[in-house]
């Protein structure tokens, strides 16, 4: 299987996780949802959330990603504005 390269369209800085998300998600699924994420692929976000992202990778705002796990579970990766930290947690976590 090959796998092409995705391009970082951010910093992620520090990536930290909730107790719960690492719980619940394994290490693929949280590997899998920051690619994606700092690839600009917001996952099951809706359309608002969408360009909202595409704005504040523009004007330095917060990103926020919603992916589900391997396993069904829903997780969020939030990237701070300054982009000094990325969390990986789980709704509930907010």
């Amino acid at each position: 299987m090959s796998t092409k390269p995705c391009l970082a369209k951010f910093r992620l800085g520090h990536i930290v996780s909730t107790p719960t998300a690492l719980e619940q998600l394994t290490q693929d699924d949280i590997l899998l949802g920051i690619q994606r994420h700092q690839a600009g692929d917001w996952g099951d976000v809706d359309e608002h959330d969408r360009q909202e992202n595409e704005s504040s990778l523009l004007q330095g705002f917060r990103l926020l990603s919603v992916y589900h796990s391997a396993a069904g579970v829903k997780f969020w990766i939030i990237t701070e504005a300054d982009r000094s930290v990325t969390t990986v947690l789980l709704p509930e976590d907010y």
